[in-house]
């Protein structure tokens, strides 16, 4: 944080959570970025993602009851893929945190959280479907918005438009 900088209840609040993650999983997670419109952390040892969501879910001290959204990020310059989950404490504490979890662009894969928050089951299929990445351990993991043979990626920042789809121009 920097110094002098006043941070908003709900920022401490969120600070306050992180602490407690940090404290049990230590470099396993990124500094906390206490930016006012969703404070977050990233997790850096992807295979922890699991872990560490049970953690923020279960902690008594947390209670993350609920995945508000899931959203899949592309990071071509960094030959990545990503997710950031918007977490809140509903109904409990009512902080929120964002984490973001990313794995290699080509070949990689993030633990699913499915089994941890159910809304995560159909967000993780979102984020397949879009951008292809895959979530080890998901239940369903197939195509949830395109049909099963479409060709590509359709969010990924160097996705090409198929000109045509069973024979039919596709419009673009």
């Amino acid at each position: 944080m920097e110094e002098g900088k006043v941070l908003s209840n709900a920022a401490q609040e969120s600070g306050a959570a992180y602490a407690v993650i940090h404290e049990k999983f230590g470099e396993a997670i990124s500094a906390f970025d206490d930016n006012a419109t969703m404070p977050f952390f990233e997790v850096l040892d992807t295979a922890l993602w699991t872990d560490i969501a049970l953690f923020m879910r279960d902690h008594p001290k947390l209670k993350f009851n609920y995945m508000a959204c899931l959203s899949g990020v592309d990071y071509p310059e960094e030959g990545k893929l990503g997710l950031v989950a918007n977490l809140e404490s509903l109904g409990v504490f009512g902080h929120k945190l964002a984490v973001k979890v990313k794995c290699p662009r080509e070949g990689g894969s993030i633990p699913s959280v499915a089994g941890v928050w159910h809304t995560a089951n159909w967000h993780e299929r979102e984020a397949y479907d879009m951008l292809g990445m895959l979530f080890e351990g998901h239940p369903d993991m197939r195509r949830i918005l395109c049909p099963d043979d479409w060709e590509g990626w359709p969010l990924r920042k160097d996705y090409k438009v198929q000109e045509s789809y069973h024979g039919i121009k596709v419009p673009y």
